[in-house]
């Protein structure tokens, strides 16, 4: 199984899904990972697109960059392990490409799929979407001390309009898509996944 863990920055998916893959390792091999990154090409990346000015590349240059990371992250890690039958937990995967470039930065959602499906084509089997009010998650993505916050930086009007993509995911592909409410502490948020799952 391909399990992914998207929502705006700050919103806890990044312990969830590792809180995740912790309680699965009980049943068999579980390989965590994330994105952008999560193998070595994809990883270097990962820091041109995380890292520095907000402006430093267009929505468009964005998603290029997003796919060709994603494209090694799916050759190296992610395919070998399902095919091995691991399960893989990612933090981020496209879905996160379809809200930030696809919908928040511009009208690129028809860009985002068709590059898509010619490179990646496929989803997650299940996607997690922690769901927080975007100044609480802007609070505590701001207590973090790294220099991953170039997304951040676009501000709170940015990260509300990204959660309003990341719930129309949930109506989009509602066989896929769990929208988790990501309030209160994260073992009570883990017990929602738990029990979605």
């Amino acid at each position: 199984m391909f399990i992914s863990f998207e929502g705006i920055d700050g919103c806890g998916k990044s312990t969830q899904a590792r809180m995740l893959a912790d309680a699965l390792r009980a049943e068999g091999e579980v390989v965590q990972t994330r994105e952008p990154g999560g193998s070595p090409g994809a990883e270097e990346i990962r820091r041109l697109l995380v890292e520095g000015d907000p402006a430093r590349w267009s929505a468009e240059t964005e998603i290029l960059l997003f796919t060709a990371a994603r494209r090694d992250h799916l050759e190296r890690v992610i395919a070998p392990a399902l095919d091995r039958g691991a399960r893989v937990v990612t933090d981020r995967f496209a879905d996160s490409t379809r809200v930030y470039q696809g919908a928040t930065r511009g009208d690129l959602r028809a860009t985002v799929d068709a590059l898509h499906d010619l490179m990646i084509g496929r989803d997650p089997d299940l996607t997690f979407v922690v769901d927080i009010d975007p100044a609480l998650a802007r609070a505590r993505a701001a207590a973090r001390s790294d220099t991953e916050d170039r997304f951040e930086e676009f501000g709170l009007s940015f990260q509300m309009t990204l959660r309003d993509g990341f719930r129309a995911l949930a109506e989009e592909f509602p066989t896929r898509v769990r929208l988790i409410d990501g309030d209160g502490a994260a073992e009570i948020v883990h017990r929602r996944v738990m029990a979605a799952l």
